[in-house]
């Protein structure tokens, strides 16, 4: 979801006042004596004096100048009050589904979780492709190309580990392991891209793809694991201690990385959001495959 960058702007206004002195009157003389026609007012620091008629002999008029300083009153952004990522959070639940949170706004063109037919080779092609996309994800926050990255790491959200676990389970019971598809290589092909040359969209990314596993992915696990593993819960669901927590850290940390961001950069993180959802929904519809 790259897109250009919007600008930011800010208006003002001011005001100068002008003293108009006939040059046949002293410029000492104070206006009142000059012409008693004249009518006092408070507003004796913003006037001008000038003719009121070219024929000789018209009174002169004061003119009030008014000065004021207008502002445009500053935008703001859903959420944006509680932080950045509760604009991400905004923009995100505008994408689901109307069946998936009352928030949502887009026409599901799929059958609800709750009537979904998985099968294992599907699942197995789920999680192999989840598994390519975290171990980018993890790599990435590792390496630090960018010094917020390192933020990132050992947040207790990551999931690779989990995933071999997981896979090595199935191994066991006699699966084979299928490899790794084109819509989990192409996210991660992207992923590494993006994390090189644009790091707020790179962030949107890493906020949605964690975020949506430890709420909606973990529905989707259960409902899963209910139609084909008998309620079996896998390591991809388990944190080691308490997510609320570890979410909530996390928050944080993408909060404190967005201050230092300018408007226009985090309205192109939002921006991403979308992108975020296709390649993310292309690995989810392999579930179904």
């Amino acid at each position: 979801m790259a897109s250009s960058i919007p600008i930011s702007q800010s208006n003002a206004f001011l005001h100068e006042t002008h003293f108009k002195t006939p040059r046949t009157r002293p410029s000492f003389v104070p206006v009142t004596l000059r012409n008693p026609n004249l009518i006092s007012t408070p507003f004796t620091s913003r006037f001008s004096i000038g003719k009121s008629s070219s024929r000789a002999g018209m009174p002169l008029k004061m003119t009030v100048v008014s000065a004021t300083i207008a502002e445009k009153p500053k935008k703001r952004y859903p959420g944006e009050a509680k932080g950045f990522v509760e604009e991400m959070r905004f923009v995100a639940m505008k994408l689901h589904t109307r069946d998936q949170s009352k928030e949502g706004e887009k026409e599901s063109d799929a059958p609800p979780i709750a009537k979904w037919e998985p099968s294992i080779d599907g699942y197995l092609r789920f999680l192999v492709d989840s598994k390519v996309v975290y171990d980018t994800l993890e790599t990435i926050v590792e390496k630090a190309a960018y010094p917020s990255y390192a933020e990132f790491r050992n947040t207790g959200l990551e999931r690779s580990e989990k995933l071999a676990k997981d896979l090595e389970w199935f191994k066991e019971q006699g699966y084979t392991i299928p490899e790794p598809s084109s819509p989990g290589t192409s996210y991660a092909r992207y992923l590494e891209d993006l994390s090189e040359r644009d790091p707020p969209a790179f962030i949107c990314h890493f906020y949605n793809v964690y975020f949506a596993h430890s709420a909606g992915g973990r529905m989707i696990g259960k409902k899963v694991a209910e139609k084909i593993l008998n309620n079996k819960e896998l390591e991809f669901y388990k944190w080691d201690s308490d997510l609320s927590k570890l979410l909530h850290d996390v928050k944080e940390k993408l909060n404190k990385v967005a201050e230092s961001w300018s408007r226009e950069e985090k309205d192109h993180c939002l921006e991403e959001t979308e992108k975020s959802f296709k390649y993310s929904g292309d690995i989810l519809r392999l579930i179904l495959s």
